[in-house]
């Protein structure tokens, strides 16, 4: 094989590769259907609308002045980044009515939704591998 011969060798392997990797990031971003950051969401509406958009979220229930929210926050958002699930988050105080409806009554409360319906309800604050275990549980 002559070093020409050699090189345009090269050169196909490395090309394949290239087209390798973009069809997989294509794949990759064609299924991904869900925001990759927590969205915040405003009313009964609203809820309806990314439960029934989506077929698994992650509802937030959370206030401002909540430490263990705080502490939530980064988990949450680990969460919306890594899984095709859409997480939403709704301030207690601004959607009073909305806590209301979901039965809220302590912060942070997480409601999963899995095909329109509430599936899971989980209260106070949860580790990345917990919360990760139920979101994926549903996917």
């Amino acid at each position: 094989m002559t070093e020409d011969e050699t090189l345009e060798e090269i050169r196909q392997q490395k090309l394949e590769r290239l087209r390798s990797r973009t069809t997989e990031a294509d794949a990759e971003e064609t299924t991904r259907d869900s925001p990759s950051e927590p969205f915040p969401v405003q009313g009964s509406a609203e809820l309806t609308e990314t439960v029934n958009d989506h077929d698994v979220v992650l509802v937030d229930f959370h206030a401002d002045w909540c430490g263990p929210c705080q502490m939530l926050e980064p988990v949450v958002e680990t969460i919306a980044a890594d899984t095709q699930a859409a997480v939403a988050k709704v301030d207690i105080d601004a959607n009073q009515q909305l806590a209301t409806e979901y039965g809220v009554r302590g912060v942070p409360t997480l409601v999963l939704f899995a095909n329109g319906q509430p599936a899971e309800r989980l209260v106070g604050m949860q580790t990345e591998s917990q919360l990760r275990s139920v979101v994926e549980s549903h996917l």
